[in-house]
Formats: structure tokens, C-alpha cells, sequence
């Protein structure tokens, strides 16, 4: 339902949370969050633009939220890169509709606002914080599973990079 750079904006932030206040370089991130590394510098660029993410360029340079993680939310996120459009007129331009929706698309136009609303009302944080034992970017860890890279809530683990 959600484009591919909506889902890469999602990994990026949420990401970028976990790690908060750091600035991580794009490649890191990119392994990380199994994203393609030119795919992933637009992404940031979209939500740099929409003032989500600062980026820095050079040595020392990538990625930090550009505010608190309870001031973003999952809407903003998702707006700044492809963003969510309400159905207002018959999208097949019927002209005997007027701006009465059918069933069909009043009901499409209804559960989009719904979505609207709950993703509006969804903080970054209350993602990263929620109590559910699975966590974003994480593997949920078994009996001799080992950790790698940084580190997650107790119980999980950041997955493998493709190709590790």
C-alpha cells in the first residue's frame, strides 16, 4: 500500500531515533537499514527538506533528526516523501458525480482519512517506545543468538546486513 521510499523514509527516522543525537553516515545507515545507499541520500533529502532530518556534508558529515523524536510524527514522515492524498472528486473525472464520491470512493477517501488521522497522531517516539517486545529495525533474539552492531532492547538485535 506504501511506497518503497515511504518504507525507506519509516527505516531512516526510526533509525535515526535509535540512535539519537548521533549523526550517522549515510553508508552506515544504509547497511544498517538494508536500504541502497543513492536511494537512501534522496530519501534524506526529502526529509532534510521538510525539516525531519539535518543532514551534514563532508568528514564527519550524514544524518541527525532534526528535532525531538515526540515532535515527529509518523505523518510528517511519510507526507514529506510521498505524501497522502485525499479523494475530494471522482478520480474518473465523471462529470454526473460532481463532487459527490461514490460508494467506492467515498469509502477509499474514508479509510484514507482515518489513516491520516492515526499516523497524525503517532509519534517516532511512541514508536520507538512502545512496550510490544519487537522493535523496529531489530531481530528478536532466541537462546544463543549473538548481538551484533548496536544495540537494541533487551530480548532483540539489529538484523544482518544482506550479503554478512
Amino acid at each position: 500500500m506504501f511506497s518503497q521510499t515511504v518504507e525507506y523514509s519509516l527505516r531512516a527516522v526510526a533509525h535515526l531515533a535509535k540512535v539519537a543525537p548521533a549523526v550517522v553516515s549515510v553508508r552506515e545507515m544504509a547497511s544498517a537499514i538494508r536500504v541502497p545507499e543513492a536511494y537512501l541520500a534522496k530519501v534524506l533529502q526529502h526529509l532534510a527538506d521538510s525539516n525531519i532530518v539535518v543532514t551534514r556534508r563532508g568528514k564527519g558529515g550524514g544524518a541527525a533528526l532534526a528535532r525531538r523524536t515526540s515532535d515527529v510524527t509518523l505523518l510528517e514522515v511519510v507526507q514529506a516523501v510521498d505524501p497522502i492524498h485525499r479523494i475530494k472528486t471522482c478520480p474518473m473525472g465523471l462529470s454526473s458525480h460532481g463532487s459527490k464520491l461514490c460508494p467506492l470512493h467515498r469509502h477509499l477517501d474514508t479509510a484514507l482519512a482515518a489513516m491520516i488521522d492515526a499516523f497524525g497522531k503517532t509519534t517516532l517516539f511512541q514508536i520507538m517506545n512502545d512496550p510490544d517486545p519487537v522493535k523496529p529495525l531489530c531481530e528478536v533474539e532466541s537462546p544463543g543468538m549473538v548481538q551484533l552492531g548496536m544495540p537494541c532492547a533487551p530480548g532483540s538485535r539489529q538484523p544482518e546486513a544482506k550479503g554478512s
